[in-house]
């Protein structure tokens, strides 16, 4: 019996001592290298405003190839910049990295986004899997898109109409002209309704300025954030950003306040099936602030991403004319004259102009570092330790153009993508265009259907010009990002019909 509890105590030492050298050994792994970071400001100078992905990827390059660390302001923040560390972060380690960083201007208390729209919400908890569960049964499963696939062609025919009828060789911002067609389609999806025609008249007249607002709001370098340990002094400026995004919130919620009261009504008196993203919403029981908040989100990242790769996509083609005969050839082929609609169900039979939004995808993602994530706890993530609560960052621009993962990166081939096993699901980290992981864009199958429809559309009837017979070289590809990436200053073209 001594003998026993002597084995015992002397096998509980053991394992004491075996945990607490496990523990030291993680707690004292070191952070990803990284540049010096100057006293309170950091590393913020040495990365910029304008394109501080673009920084990130130089500063990697001398740094840290696969992890970095970096300094905004007090602020940790880790840097992923080569596939095998977006992995470890979106795979490998995918629970422990999946949680959302969300600035201190969202988490004041009673805030009307906090922990409601999924990009917002810090971890992926039972609220979040539920609204998962929605996107992809009522807005994004192969049921609920086929569904919609006339209302989406006969949107994209009326852009078409529009460009005939009115602005035919006419100088034009052809990006308020998709703007139009990608709010409608989701006006439809969401509420069963168009929100604005093209000459901007609707209940949703202002939601393009609403929505670049919100936008620029949601990307605003808080001091609060930067500074922690200086919450109290810097209150007063989140403060103001917070209510800046309320007032966003209720001029934008007027676009669908009447709706998503008639749907209320509607459901305390039948039981009929749900019509819409709005009714499938009222059914599952979520509050209007919830729905608020879901149907800002979804308007926010479905129109200004379809946007700015709509409009790169018709950039890259006018700069590579090769490349925009030989697409223009295969839509001939398969969907034939000009003036026959390109269908939805074509797009299967189009490898090039998929080819192409991949391409586009590559070198302009809508999202070069992703949305951020936070560890939930620290861990060891290739041999270096990444403390609770750091904001982790994807480098998808950085990856996606890097020299040792792909040939003459800064190039336009769609070529590359011809034959090859990539897609958009995120299970390739050398292209991440949608992020990867349960973090991952759930709109993904929408978009991949949309963009390349829109475009064929306009490049099968159109011919494109530039105003005072500029040469599509000298079109200006300067590019600026908030949370998303956009050109500079949007292209200007002239359509006429095709001979």
């Amino acid at each position: 019996m001594i003998n026993y509890l002597f084995t015992s105590i002397v096998l509980f030492l053991v394992l004491i001592i075996t945990l607490k050298y496990i523990y030291s050994y993680r707690k004292n792994l070191p952070l990803p290298p990284g540049p010096f970071p100057w006293p309170l400001i950091g590393n913020l100078l040495q990365i910029g405003k304008r394109r501080p992905h673009a920084a990130l990827a130089k500063l990697s390059q001398v740094h840290g190839p696969d992890f970095m660390s970096i300094r905004f302001g007090t602020r940790l923040i880790v840097v992923a910049s080569s596939p095998a560390a977006a992995a470890e972060v979106l795979k490998t380690h995918d629970r422990v990295l999946s949680g959302r960083y969300v600035s201190r201007v969202v988490r004041v208390k009673g805030s009307i986004v906090h922990n409601l729209s999924t990009a917002f919400l810090e971890e992926c908890d039972d609220n979040w899997k539920k609204v998962r569960t929605i996107y992809r049964g009522a807005l994004f499963s192969t049921k609920a898109l086929e569904s919609q696939v006339s209302t989406r062609e006969n949107k994209v025919m009326e852009m078409i109409r529009y460009l005939e009828e009115i602005q035919l060789n006419q100088v034009i911002q052809i990006r308020k002209v998709i703007f139009v067609t990608v709010l409608n389609i989701l006006g439809n999806l969401l509420l069963s309704m168009d929100v604005i025609d093209f000459e901007g008249r609707g209940v949703g007249e202002q939601m393009m300025k609403y929505l670049r607002e919100f936008t620029e709001t949601g990307a605003t370098q808080e001091l609060a954030d930067m500074f922690p340990v200086l919450g109290a002094i810097c209150s007063m400026n989140f403060q103001k950003t917070y209510k800046k995004i309320v007032d966003l919130f209720d001029k934008t919620s007027v676009v669908w306040a009447g709706v998503v009261q008639e749907r209320r009504k509607r459901e305390s008196q039948t039981s009929v099936n749900a019509v819409d993203f709005v009714d499938a919403l009222v059914k599952n029981g979520f509050t209007d602030k919830h729905i608020n908040a879901l149907l800002m989100e979804l308007f926010g990242a479905g129109t200004e991403t379809t946007i700015v790769t709509s409009e790169w996509m018709l950039v890259e083609l006018l700069k590579n004319h090769q490349c925009l005969t030989k697409l223009r050839d295969e839509i001939a082929n398969v969907v034939g004259d000009k003036d026959v609609i390109i269908r939805e169900s074509d797009l299967t039979n189009l490898p090039y102009l998929d080819a192409c939004l991949k391409e586009t995808l590559r070198l302009h993602p809508p999202g070069p570092l992703l949305l951020p994530h936070r560890a939930m706890e620290t861990c060891e993530v290739m041999g270096y330790r990444i403390p609770k609560d750091t904001q982790l960052m994807v480098n998808m621009w950085a990856i996606a153009r890097d020299p040792k993962v792909w040939d003459d990166p800064s190039s336009f081939k769609p070529e590359r993508f011809m034959n090859s096993k990539m897609d958009y699901k995120g299970r390739y980290f050398e292209y991440i265009s949608f992020g990867s992981g349960r973090r991952m864009c759930a709109g993904e199958p929408l978009a991949s259907r949309f963009v390349p429809l829109v475009v064929a559309s306009m490049i099968h009837k159109f011919d494109w010009f530039l105003p005072n017979d500029m040469n599509p070289d000298q079109i200006d590809m300067d590019e600026i990002l908030d949370l998303i990436i956009s050109k500079k200053d949007p292209i200007l073209v002239i359509p006429k019909l095709r001979k």
